[in-house]
């Protein structure tokens, strides 16, 4: 059992027996380490934002307030991405502390190649000026986008603009955006030479290629910054 299953089991033991306390010892004998390992552990779950109590005496030891926890959550590491991410666009919220630690602990279970993955996408999520909430993006549009990110190759579209026109565009994603209007890829278009943003209810289709293309990092850079300028007018 390594570190992350050990906090875990130790957080489901407590549960079972709350409100009665387990002591160091006990814990260090179920889990096959030392009592100062265990009390590392604990002390870590507690800053973490666990509510263990410590009481000291013949009867002490540690204890979990089952009334200010919540019972594990089984989900799937896709789920477990999306989560994450989504709790890191709430930054910018009065829930900016609660969210940063629900995703402490959402990463802490995730395998470590669906943590870089999370890493990759989470720093490509920006959202621009205020506006309303909005549905999660899903489906198979949303799916390849995602791919398309996190992998660097490029994407072939079938997208109708706001006209109405309909296009098929090879492009190179940057980045998600979540504006006033719904959520957008910004991609490098081929068709056009430069940074577009294509609304992803608007994608009819789109194609992962074999194709990877280099980062275009400080295209991505600029087009953010002139979208936060444009959101403070």
């Amino acid at each position: 059992m390594n570190r992350t299953e050990r906090l875990y089991a130790l957080v489901e033991e407590l549960r079972a027996v709350s409100p009665r306390p387990r002591s160091a010892a006990w814990l260090a004998r179920r889990f096959e380490v030392s009592a100062r390992t265990v009390e590392r552990d604990l002390e870590a779950l507690r800053q973490s934002g666990v509510a263990i109590r410590s009481d000291t005496g013949r009867n002490g030891g540690y204890s979990l307030d089952r009334e200010r926890t919540l019972p594990p959550v089984t989900l799937t590491a896709r789920e477990a991405l999306a989560i994450s991410v989504a709790l890191r666009a709430a930054s910018a919220t009065p829930f900016a502390g609660a969210a940063r630690q629900a995703a402490q602990k959402v990463l802490a279970v995730l395998p470590p190649d669906v943590r870089q993955r999370e890493d990759a996408l989470a720093a490509r999520v920006h959202r621009v000026g205020p506006h309303p909430d909005l549905p999660a993006i899903s489906g198979q549009v949303a799916d390849t986008v995602e791919d398309a990110l996190v992998t660097g190759r490029v994407l072939h579209l079938a997208y109708t603009d706001r006209a109405d026109a309909t296009s098929s565009r090879d492009v190179e994603p940057m980045g998600l955006l979540w504006g006033p209007h719904g959520w957008y890829v910004v991609a490098w278009c081929r068709l056009r030479d430069g940074v577009r943003g294509f609304q992803l209810d608007r994608i009819a289709t789109a194609v992962l290629t074999d194709e990877r293309f280099s980062p275009r990092e400080a295209e991505w850079a600029a087009e953010l910054d002139r979208l936060d300028a444009e959101a403070l007018r």
